[in-house]
């Protein structure tokens, strides 16, 4: 593959995902269609190119060369309420108190599987996936615009993969995962309460000296609005998986797989505006001047979540098969997201995750309906990570969710077929509680000292579409 192959390819995958969907956290829940169907309980199926995913392991029972390219398109429906947040001063921040247009209306995330047989002990994968995505756009004037106004978390995984077939039983599998991250995350700065504040202390009477000796008018401190935060950051990093897949007979299969954590060091810059505080940038020059926030490069470190799933398939007779999968997520991989802006004497923006690990548990079934069309369901719960309501923040505002999925594949002739899938999750409603234990008063940390409380309320359809070819 040439290198300019390869970056249309990284292209078009970062320009498709948006919205978090399906898994917990900021993992994106599909990343397969045919897998899709059965809420993701396939793992030990090992039926198509996309096992190199759930199980490289499963790539020793495909013959030829097989190529799987997909979409799935995320339709999320979510709205929040405000049950009264706060500014660092205690007083209401005001705002809109409830939002329901902050999701994107669609978006779509690619997903392209190749595997090929060597010999007979030897198959070599190749996967290009999604894992990780989030897109909320909330209105800069909402109640809770001094955690987040705007968060976007794109990622694109490459996965080559090798498998070894031992015998008819026993096959292992492995992989190299490189993966791109790119985020940006924006927030309202709290430059009113900021005002207030000062207004009871020398800083203010020295605000006002400052300001009419420069030629502004100080009188427009009292109609201040806010200011405007964005940092953004972009990384590769580098992991890997392994599988192992038994299988006693012909018609049972068990697997288990694992993924390794990826440390990941975003690097890119931080912004802050101060043009809108008022229609005076002599007093928004002196406003931002005190606040001690200057435009700087930025940095983030963070680790994804180790993953390890144990799965079962069974074939009970011509028609119908029978499959489960349990999947174990490190999550507490992602405590504090520590913001450090990088040459200045700024102390570091701190976000609150403290997760927890989780579980996903999913049943799914096929059924042969005829020699052209299989058909396939499934049900899966996954926990969400966040521990508590006081550690919800907006960025993620996830909840233990429930899926429901159906799908089924067409052979268009012998050596094509289609793939379609649609999942309904029904997320539990999400309350949040949240404190940033910063504010704009003190030098060794950046925050608002905002509270954010209100109600979050999800649910979304996925939507998939592959296209399967067996050289």
């Amino acid at each position: 593959m040439n290198q300019k192959t390869l970056t249309l390819i990284i292209a078009a995958a970062l320009a498709a995902v948006s919205a978090t969907a399906g898994a917990s956290g900021y993992r994106f829940g599909s990343q397969s269609v045919s897998s899709q169907g059965t809420a993701e309980a396939n793992g030990a199926e090992a039926n198509d190119a996309s096992t190199v995913f759930s199980n490289p392991a499963g790539l020793s029972r495909l013959e030829g060369k097989q190529i799987m390219g997909g979409v799935t398109a995320v339709v999320p429906h979510s709205s929040f309420q405000d049950t009264g947040s706060t500014r660092f001063t205690r007083g209401s921040t005001g705002g809109i108190k409830s939002q329901d247009d902050y999701a994107p209306d669609v978006v779509g995330a690619p997903s392209l599987y190749y595997s090929q047989k060597i010999n007979d002990k030897w198959t070599a994968g190749f996967g290009m996936f999604v894992p990780y995505g989030t897109n909320l756009s909330y209105d800069w004037g909402w109640s809770g615009r001094y955690a987040l106004t705007d968060i976007k978390l794109t990622s694109v995984t490459l996965n080559p993969s090798m498998a070894f077939k031992l015998d008819e039983h026993h096959a292992f599998g492995f992989g190299v995962d490189a993966e791109f991250m790119k985020a940006r995350l924006a927030q309202g700065v709290d430059v009113p309460g900021t005002i207030a504040a000062a207004g009871t202390t020398a800083t203010g009477a020295a605000l006002v000296r400052q300001i009419a000796a420069l030629g502004g008018n100080p009188a427009l401190l009292g109609t201040a609005g806010d200011g405007h935060a964005e940092v953004e950051g972009k990384d590769w990093g580098y992991g890997f998986n392994l599988g192992y897949m038994y299988s006693p007979d012909e018609n049972t299969r068990f697997g288990i797989a694992y993924r390794s954590s990826i440390k990941h060091e975003l690097r890119g810059g931080a912004t802050w505006d101060f043009s809108r505080v008022t229609t005076d940038q002599v007093v928004n020059g002196v406003l931002q001047a005190a606040s001690h926030r200057v435009n700087s490069a930025a940095r983030v470190e963070l680790r994804t979540p180790e993953t390890l799933a144990v799965n079962a398939f069974h074939q009970f007779n011509d028609k119908w098969a029978g499959m489960a999968d349990v999947t174990w997520t490190k999550n507490s991989r992602m405590q504090n997201i520590d913001i450090e802006f990088v040459g200045t004497t700024e102390g570091d923006e701190v976000i609150r995750q403290q997760w927890k690990n989780t579980v996903r548990v999913a049943l799914g079934a096929n059924y042969k309906l005829n020699e052209r069309v299989l058909l396939r369901a499934g049900i899966a719960h996954d926990d969400g990570p966040v521990r508590s309501d006081t550690l919800r923040h907006a960025a993620l505002p996830d909840a233990d969710r429930v899926q429901l999925s159906f799908g089924a594949n067409w052979k268009v002739t012998p050596n094509s077929s289609i793939d379609v899938a649609y999942s309904y999750l029904d997320f539990k409603d999400a309350d949040a509680n949240y404190t940033n234990l910063c504010n704009p008063t003190l030098t060794s940390c950046t925050g608002n000292g905002e509270t954010t409380r209100g109600t979050w309320k999800t649910h979304m359809s996925l939507v998939g579409l592959a296209y399967n070819y067996k050289f």
